[in-house]
């Protein structure tokens, strides 16, 4: 997973919720894997496979990040849970555009409330975008339904922001969707949104004015503070943005608002040195610690200081003495270079940024997240039948979410040691453990709260959705990490001893059980006879044999925890045979997983004959040279328009070949499989569970996509699972077509291209219990599985002509009605994946065919 990015130490602390999302941008299954670096492998230790649905992991809080030359490319963004529970919808600017346009011709209406806009498909003229009806959308949706979650000064501000005018609102809202901790120049505000707003300077000025608060905030009871939580609050006044004049005081907040020309041009002014931006700014800000000021060199003070003045005003005499050393001089060329600024005020953006948490049920939201509610209700599109149920007791009170911020905050701090600086080293991993301990208290405590909950106040499974809102999960996460970080310091018996905490507990993060059982094996096996600080005996080997045969019950333990997702049951079946083996256990005794032991991949090599095209090398390096991107002919297959073999994909070419073997098939990668699961779960997908359908226009619940899905539906995924091992598939299958496909019913992952007789053959042709083992991972993490399926989908019945394999030998292997296998297509340097080598395993142990494809070249040929 490559969702890192460095974070600007100035900005992070500003707004440890900010974030970007969007469509997650992948690599497409099946593209070639190249090794994968050090830092990503190190990620891929602390999230493993089971835990990639988290909202609130690592990317998260991106918002911050600041565009400079010198940091690292921004972080694929992803989506937010109801963003990724809508359909499909165009939400670029034309789709926008022709929303607007659509809107401007309905009829007009006084009044100005977005609900009211929004439901009645009526739209106001002048007085409102698709940006702030989405904006106040979510803002009058939290209010009306939990308000008790904003104390009275709080919502006190959101009366001064009804009040505001809708120009402003709008510049507001773009803004707000911008870098939130950056400084805007106002000439360049001007220039971008005035064909939108009508008095640039109007609007500024109306962010910029000073509003009075009311008193004291009734909210004292649950104000109280707990372990590591301040206490949020507002002043007595506040404004939606802040001035430069008033808050740029030093050199070190006025260098990086030039850019990298203008840092240039003052470097050679001030005769300073640097190679890039940060090297500029970092020699402007130490010359101008010890430059000469405007009095060394006989001149009195002006009033241009005052602006920049402290605060704190200081005697006149002190100031004299040290406005020597002051960075004044630099500082008004900056401010005259860059002219006024503002920015959002840090107070009333966390603020909305906390509605928005609310609303959304993420930290995640982009200018996308904003839109993509109301295009989505305007597409003409079909939904299912399901009840919606937007439930205010996602936070019980104001603390639980203030503390769920909290714990926000504190994961991130530990990702940004982690993984957005470099390297941790030593001293990066102690601040790590410095983290957790400052809420390992409360992380126990809040486990001890959920339990009772569990136990005595949840019912219908609702828990494991809410969970995800508890400040105990994020909490748990920093455990894992800190688990991690314990094995890295080879402080094994702490780790030992956090990993067992871990397990003790099966609320939070029950798709990274099955890793915290690998590791808790791993180091019994190894490291605890050296560690044990209460040992058995003096004896090393009889010391080992006794963490041995803890270990081997810690592999069964996680093979019989029915949160083990069975990903990870392979490798602690692997281990628990190999101690059993080393410790002498009676064959009668010992475990037999032979009807899960896995198959090697068979080898096929397909030749063909490759294009590609003589393009200039896109570096500029070696002048032309071969494009990385191939094509080749299909020769077997597609014919063009003047009637010779088409240019192909090397998927499509592999894929003609094996169906002139006999096979049927298509390249879907995990679209087809995904298209089975919606086909036989559809009604499990949309049965009643509170909290997870938030609209009435989603086409999965919200949580899908997380690991709190199978739990909350473990009773029907299971007997869905035996009836399709019995053969209920195919009935289910057409049942669902039957009933849907005429409305084309907008469903994840449901592909209504795929012909329903094609995939009754290809269920009918899957061996039942392997079917029923694929459609039990996909339940478990849907959002993970999703991924590394092999390209090709292939089958065929067992009353085909061509029923014989590559060697042309009649295989007797096949199923009554017919067979299945799998291929992952790999050209020339190409190498599996994680994610591809997991799901190659699964299809194996369930007794799936699956075939490495080898793409071969018998000949090169060069487009011009």
């Amino acid at each position: 997973m490559d969702r890192f990015v460095q974070r600007s130490k100035s900005n992070t602390s500003r707004s440890p919720l900010a974030t970007g999302s969007g469509n997650s941008n992948k690599r497409p299954e099946g593209a070639a894997q190249r090794t994968t670096p050090t830092k990503r492998r190190r990620v891929a230790e602390l999230k493993e496979s089971g835990d990639e649905d988290d909202e609130f992991d690592l990317p998260t809080l991106t918002k911050s990040i600041r565009d400079s030359e010198d940091e690292a490319p921004k972080m694929p963004p992803r989506q937010t849970a109801i963003e990724s529970s809508l359909p499909a919808v165009p939400i670029d600017k034309e789709a926008i555009e022709q929303y607007e346009a659509m809107r401007s011709s309905q009829p007009q209406i006084d009044e100005d409330n977005t609900t009211t806009r929004f439901e009645k498909r009526q739209w106001v003229p002048g007085k409102s975008s698709i940006y702030v009806d989405a904006f106040n959308l979510a803002l009058e949706t939290v209010l009306e339904d939990e308000s008790p979650l904003f104390d009275i000064k709080e919502k006190h501000v959101f009366e001064q922001w009804r009040g505001l005018s809708y120009e402003t609102q709008y510049l507001y809202v773009r803004l707000f969707l911008r870098k939130t901790a950056s400084w805007h120049r106002v000439e360049r505000l001007q220039s971008s949104y005035s064909n939108d707003i009508t008095d640039v300077d109007l609007a500024i000025e109306n962010l910029l004015e000073p509003r009075e608060l009311p008193g004291d905030s009734s909210n004292s009871p649950e104000e109280t503070r707990s372990e590591g939580l301040e206490v949020w609050s507002l002043g007595d006044t506040f404004t939606f943005a802040d001035d430069s004049q008033e808050y740029i005081k030093t050199m070190a907040d006025a260098t990086p608002l030039l850019s990298l020309d203008e840092l240039k041009a003052l470097a050679k002014d001030a005769k300073v040195k640097g190679k890039n931006k940060t090297d500029l700014v970092k020699a402007l800000c130490h010359t101008s610690a010890r430059q000469a000021g405007l009095l060394s060199l006989g001149l009195s003070r002006q009033n241009t200081n005052e602006s920049i003045a402290s605060r704190d005003q200081e005697p006149e005499d002190s100031q004299e003495k040290t406005e020597v050393n002051r960075d004044s001089h630099f500082l008004r060329k900056i401010l005259a270079t860059t002219g006024p600024l503002i920015r959002l005020s840090e107070s009333i953006f966390k603020l909305f940024e906390r509605v928005h948490l609310v609303f959304y049920r993420s930290t995640e939201w982009t200018e996308n997240s904003l839109t993509a509610i109301i295009l989505a209700k305007i597409a003409r599109r079909n939904y299912p039948d399901y009840i919606v149920c937007r439930s205010s007791n996602i936070f019980d009170s104001r603390q639980s979410l203030l503390e769920f911020e909290l714990s926000m905050r504190k994961d991130f701090e530990v990702d940004k040691v982690l993984e957005f600086n470099g390297p941790p080293g030593e001293a990066g991993f102690l601040k790590v453990l410095d983290i957790f301990e400052g809420i390992a208290e409360r992380w126990r405590e809040l486990l001890r709260q959920e339990q009772h909950r569990e136990n005595h106040v949840y019912e219908f499974g609702e828990g494991s959705y809410l969970r995800r809102f508890n400040a105990a999960h994020a909490f748990t996460r920093v455990a894992h990490k800190a688990a991690y970080v314990l094995g890295r310091l080879h402080r094994y018996r702490e780790e030992h001893a956090l990993l067992t905490e871990l397990l003790s507990q099966h609320l939070f993060h029950p798709a990274r059980r099955g890793s915290w059982y690998q590791r808790k094996a791993l180091l019994e096996e190894r490291y605890m006879w050296e560690v044990d600080p209460d040992p058995v005996s003096t004896s090393p080997e009889t010391q080992k044999k006794h963490w041995q045969q803890i270990a081997l019950i810690t592999c069964e333990t996680g093979l019989e925890d029915r949160d083990c997702h069975l990903i990870y049951h392979y490798d602690l079946q692997k281990r628990l045979l190999k101690l059993e083996k080393r410790l002498r256990v009676p064959r009668r005794l010992q475990h037999d997983f032979g009807h899960v032991k896995l198959r090697e991949p068979e080898e096929h090599n397909v030749q063909g004959i490759q294009l590609v095209r003589d393009d200039p090398d896109p570096k500029g390096k070696n002048g032309r040279g071969l494009s990385t991107k191939t094509t080749w002919l299909d020769e077997l297959g597609k014919l063009d328009e003047d009637g010779e073999p088409a240019h192909v994909s090397v998927e499509e070419m592999c894929l003609s070949y094996y169906r002139h073997e006999g096979w049927k098939g298509y390249h879907s990668e995990g679209g087809i499989l995904r298209t089975l699961f919606a086909y036989l779960f559809f009604d499990i997908l949309f049965v009643y569970v509170p909290n997870v359908f938030q609209t009435a226009f989603q086409t999965c619940p919200l949580d899908l996509h997380t690991d709190a899905f199978y739990p909350a539906r473990a009773s029907l995924i299971n007997h869905r699972l035996v009836e399709i091992a019995n053969g209920g598939g195919e009935k289910i299958l057409r049942e669902v077509y039957e009933r849907e496909h005429e409305r084309q019913t907008c469903v994840v992952g449901l592909n209504w291209d795929f012909e329903i007789e094609d995939l009754v053959e290809l269920v009918s042709c899957f061996n039942r219990a392997a079917l029923a083992a694929v459609c039990k991972v996909m339940s478990e993490d849907y959002r993970a599985r999703g991924g590394g399926v092999p390209d090709l989908v292939l089958w065929r019945t067992a009353g085909d002509e061509a029923q014989t394999n590559r060697d042309g030998i009649i295989n007797n292997n096949i199923d009554r009605k017919g067979e299945v296998m799998f291929a992952e297509v790999k050209s020339a340097n190409d190498r599996l994946s994680d994610t591809q080598r997991l799901w190659i395993h699964v299809l194996t142990g369930a007794g799936v065919r699956v075939a490495l494809c080898n793409a071969v070249a018998r000949e090169v040929r060069t487009l011009l």
